[in-house]
């Protein structure tokens, strides 16, 4: 028999604000759960806030951020501590619960799967990963595709896949 590797011990302060007049919001549990899993592999304490938002404002914040014009599915906004300065906290993510559920009904996902997959997204843009190189891409999505098969859910990225 192998032994097991130990996952590092995780500790996860979640602020979820629900912010969106969506009717099928995944509950704090699922949120919690599916964060969880996208930092499994750090270990420590982690402190984020989620906010689940309507077009309106995810609209409004990419405006505003991102000098991009309509809504859009998950924002990240990474805390940076200043230098010397120790935190936890990893810093804000806001998801667009219509631009969710309309993806996921136009990927014929289905929209748990979906909403987990934003979480993971979002999350690992917390943590330093971006897409806005083909190499870069590819690496985030490796990381995202393992995440989501941990949760259960199949490869967002295979052609044809029905999460």
């Amino acid at each position: 028999m192998g032994a097991e590797r130990a996952q590092p011990s995780l500790r996860l302060y979640l602020d979820v604000q629900r912010a969106s007049q969506s009717s099928t919001l995944p509950s704090d549990t699922q949120l919690r759960h599916w964060a969880r899993a996208a930092l499994t592999d750090l270990g420590g304490t982690h402190e984020l806030t989620l906010r689940l938002v309507d077009e309106s404002e995810s609209a409004e914040l990419n405006a505003g951020y991102r000098h991009k014009n309509g809504p859009t599915n998950v924002l990240s906004f990474p805390f940076e501590a200043p230098p010397g300065a120790a935190s936890r906290l990893l810093g804000d993510l806001i998801i667009c619960a219509p631009v969710v559920e309309r993806e996921a009904r136009e990927q014929g996902k289905d929209v748990l799967a979906h909403w987990a997959h934003m979480v993971a997204h979002g999350i690992l843009h917390l943590r330093g990963y971006d897409h806005l190189t083909d190499a870069e891409a590819t690496d985030m999505e490796a990381l995202e595709t393992t995440i989501l098969a941990r949760l259960g859910y199949v490869d967002p990225y295979s052609p044809g896949s029905r999460c």
